[in-house]
This record gives C-alpha cells, structure tokens and sequence, in this order.
C-alpha cells in the first residue's frame, strides 16, 4: 500500500510556535507508524517563501523577501530536526522546480477551460502606489463583523475577497485604499460543485474526516461554491505562464497545495524513484494541518486534482482545532505564544511529543498550560513509564548482573500485547493520536501494577526462578511498550532499544531470547522542577509585555 502524508506549509516569515507543532505533529506520528507496518511512505512538506506574510516582514525589516524565507526556512528544519519529524522531503516554494510545476497545473487547468479571465475591481493603495495582495487589506469580516484579513475571516471561517471586508484598510501604511480595474485569471470552481458534493459525501460516510473538517467544507458547498481568482498583483511568487500576464503572480492559496504534488516530484527525481503510485486511486493520502487550513485541503486542492485528472484526492483530512495559551489565544503580534526555538532550548523533544499529543486539540481547542505541561512530565513519562523502565532494568542490573536468559513469557501478556498492537494501530490509522497514546499509557499504568503485584524484591528471597519469571514479562513489556511508543517518543524509544539490544523495529510484538543490558541504566527521563511553572509563567508576561 502506498501512503502520502501531506504536512502543512508553515509561512517562512516568523518562528514556529507550539500551535505550529501541535497541528503538524500527527503527521509524523503516521509516517514513523506506516513505515514500521512497512508501507511505502512519502512524508512530504516545506517552508511557504512565496506568501504575503513574507514581502510585510521584509518591508518591516528593510530587506529583500528571500532574506526572510532563507532565515526561518533554516530555522524550521532545524527544529523539526530536533523535533524528530521525519520527512521524506522537506523543501520550499521559491525553487524553480516548484515553480515551473505550479505552472504546470496551471496550463493544465487552462486547458480544460477551468481557467479564464475577468477584469475585476481590485483594492489599490494610492499611498503605497500598488495593488494589494488580499493579505494587506484588514477590515471586519461582513459575515461575523470580527477583525479579518482580505482572504480569509479566522473567527468564522468565511473565505473573503478584499472587497467584501467592511471599514478596510491598508496592512503596510493603515490609509484607506481605493479600487482600480485590473484583468486576473479566475478558477472555475462552481463547475466542480457537483464532483466535490460527491467526494465529500463519500468521505463523510466512510468517516474519514474529522468533524470539524466535514462540517466546515458542507457549508462551504451549501452556500455554492464561487469561482475565486488565481492570479493577483504581487512582488514575488509564481508568475503567470500566459504571454502578457508573466508580471502577474499565481495566488498563494492554490501554489501553496500545488507544494505536495512539486515535493513529491522533486522527491522522487532526487531519489531516482517513481512517485506516480502515491498519486494513484490506490493511495491512501493524509493531509496534516490546523483547522484554518480545512477549505484549502478539503475544497481548493481535491478541486485542483480533479482538475488535473489525478486520482488521489485526500483520503484522511487530520485537522486540528486551535491551541490556546495559559487560557488565551496564541497571538503572534503580542508575543503571547511559546516559541519552538526557545521551547526546545530547554526541554526534550520527547516531552514536548507527548504533551502535545495527550493535550491535542483532535474535537476541541486545547490549552497549553506550563503547570499542566511540567505535571504531565512527571507524572506519566517519569512517573509511570520512565519509573517501570528503570525499576524493571535496575533490579535486573543489580540482582542479576545485566542478564536475564529464560524469557518464558505469560500467555496472556503475549495476547494482551498483541491486541495492543491491533488497537492502537487502528486507532492512528483513524487519526485519533490522542486516545492511542492514552490506551499506551494505560498499560503502562497496568505493567507498574504488575510489577508490583508481583513483589520480585520479595520473589528474590523467596524463589529466585519466580522472579527472574516476572522480570522476563516486564522485560518483554518494557521492549513492546517501546515499539508502540516509537512514533510517539521516538528518542526514548531508540534509548530502549539500545539497552535491550533490540535490532528490528517493526509494528508487530517484540520477542526477546534474553537479554543482556548493554550499558548501565540510566533513567529515561529527568525530572522537571517545579519552580520551572512560575519561571516559564514569569517569562511569557515578560515577553509579551516587552511587544
């Protein structure tokens, strides 16, 4: 079976924050699962350097746009690096390859007439002599009357076009912009209204989106479907491949999709592969983002593959909700938000996994609490499994100087463990991370109890081979809860492994011959001090205050 995994392209203008993460981490989760199952696996993304976001933090800081994208480009790979995600490809939206498939599509679209031109009132700002990319405009969204940009309103979800948005403004000088007749390319979306009523429907019989997704795009296609522009007036970005139009740039919200089909072609021409069979009826694809990104993934680009004749619509949309911060919105502009680089200058990348994960925001906004953070470390990762790990292997160290030979292992351990396996399987495949992790660590709770229950501090006196018995059963716990874990907590996972001198991983029960510790045991996990809450608290108020 051949599985994409689409994660969502996070603009290259500013650093990543832990909404960033929480949102794109599922997708990792699934690549890390589907590759222990042995299924071909492309895990593609890459850094946004074509948006507006980009040209405003250029202007704001006095230099060219790709000094910008250069910057947070190595910024982001360096902490999904750290992170542990492990993308196939990681790239970036400036490329001439990129470019030159966007065009592409583009033809492509062109010549199924799903592409023509109309001459449209556009926003212009007279101070800043220019048309204005959607994203300059700012006003209150017509529908909810929130604060909303010309593209998108992100209280209420309504796709907008800069005309539309009530008291606008310009987002570079604050003046009140004008309007100028200008020629764009439009993308014949109503055409595709009844295909796309269609493949929603099935998904929602089959279940394969989250709710929040599905509702989103019903309503979207209830209202009817508008056709929206494709091109805009804008200083860097895709240009238009017609004779004329090449000043005119192709409109970020269909190049930035187009990304996961120019990845996977840039994958496979560095790889020497073939990546037509990701992109075939058989492929089971996934699409990774946060909920403000649901329209782009369930409407823009299955309507831009239709459009193309590519078969493999996204199968599984894993879209999650919002992350607020100690009870608040993230605000990227008020500085109130944890910012990845500096989150992980001081915390373990596994901590940062599993809080984000048993915290995700799968049906509803979650928050993100320091207190809460710092608990959850060491209750659970330190608490229960890392103290299961290191008591088992301590003793085993202590009492049997490293080795254990006879691994007689519980029959009912054995069919719990491999029930486990199917569980939480079926339940990443579904998306639902959370509940996954959380079935783990409820054996994790039931193997300390078993533990114990089972006293070998007390067996070592009473019978040695009883003990070395129950040992062997933690033992083959400790190295299958490791394997299950693996997509989770991938570094402590491989600490495992070393010790026990597990060689393969696969997604199927582990079975030891013995085992002989291959270095002394140290603990999984640190402790976190729980002076860090006021400290990190004390931090966030600074921070965001100093903006």
């Amino acid at each position: 079976m051949s599985i994409f995994i689409g994660g969502a392209w996070a603009y290259a203008n500013g650093s990543l924050h832990l909404g960033h993460v929480s949102s794109l981490l599922p997708g990792d989760i699934l690549a890390r699962y589907y590759r222990l199952k042995g299924e071909k696996v492309l895990y593609a993304s890459g850094s946004d350097c074509n948006g507006t976001p980009i040209t405003v933090k250029a202007r704001q800081a006095g230099v060219e746009p790709r000094v910008i994208a250069d910057y947070y480009h190595r910024e982001f790979v360096d902490c999904f690096t750290q992170l542990g995600f492990s993308y196939d490809i990681y790239t970036r939206t400036d490329t001439a390859h990129h470019h030159h498939v966007v065009q592409e599509i583009f033809l492509a679209l062109l010549e199924k007439g799903l592409i023509y031109k109309r001459k449209v009132e556009q926003t212009y700002c007279d101070d800043c002599q220019q048309f204005l990319p959607d994203r300059y405009v700012e006003g209150l969204c017509p529908v909810c009357s929130e604060p909303a940009r010309g593209d998108q309103c992100d209280h209420c979800a309504t796709i907008l076009e800069p005309l539309e948005l009530h008291e606008r403004s310009c987002k570079i000088c604050g003046h009140t912009p004008t309007t100028r007749e200008t020629e764009h390319f439009y993308f014949a979306l109503s055409d595709l209204q009844a295909d796309l009523e269609k493949y929603t429907h099935r998904a929602e019989e089959q279940h394969l989106w989250r709710d929040n997704a599905l509702q989103l795009t019903k309503r979207y296609l209830r209202e009817g479907l508008q056709d929206r522009a494709i091109s805009r007036d804008l200083p860097i970005g895709v240009s238009v491949p017609v004779v004329g139009y090449e000043d005119k740039k192709v409109y970020v919200w269909i190049e930035a999709v187009s990304g996961y089909y120019s990845a996977s072609k840039k994958w496979a021409e560095e790889n020497n592969q073939d990546d037509q069979h990701f992109w075939s009826s058989e492929t089971t694809s996934y699409y990774v983002h946060g909920k403000d990104n649901i329209p782009f993934h369930t409407v823009i680009w299955p309507a831009i593959l239709q459009g193309i004749g590519v078969a493999a619509l996204p199968t599984r949309v894993i879209s999650n909700e919002y992350v607020t911060l100690e009870k608040k919105k993230l605000s990227t502009s008020k500085n109130w938000a944890v910012w990845v680089p500096d989150f992980l200058e001081r915390y373990e990348p596994d901590s940062i996994r599993y809080f984000l994960t048993i915290n995700a925001p799968e049906n509803r906004d979650a928050d993100f609490s320091w207190k809460e953070f710092i608990y959850s470390h060491n209750s659970e990762l330190l608490g229960a499994y890392g103290n299961f790990v290191n008591r088992t292997l301590k003793f085993i160290e202590k009492s049997f100087a490293g080795v254990i030979t006879t691994m007689d292992i519980d029959e009912k351990i054995k069919a719990e463990m491999n029930c486990l396996y199917q569980e939480v399987g079926n339940l990443i495949e579904q998306g639902s991370m959370k509940q996954a992790l959380e079935n783990i660590f409820a054996y994790v709770r039931k193997s300390n109890k078993y533990f114990d229950e089972q006293k070998p501090w007390q067996q070592w006196h009473e019978n040695q081979g009883s003990c070395e018995k129950t040992l062997a059963n933690c033992v083959y716990l400790i190295a299958n809860l490791a394997q299950l874990l693996s997509p989770f907590l991938p570094f402590s996972s491989e600490k495992v492994f070393e010790l026990l001198n597990v060689q393969e991983q696969r997604w199927k029960e582990v079975v030891l011959n013995g085992v002989t510790l291959t270095a002394p045991v140290e603990p999984l996990f640190a402790r976190i001090d729980v002076e860090n809450i006021d400290k990190e608290l004390a931090r966030l108020q600074a921070q965001s205050l100093a903006e």
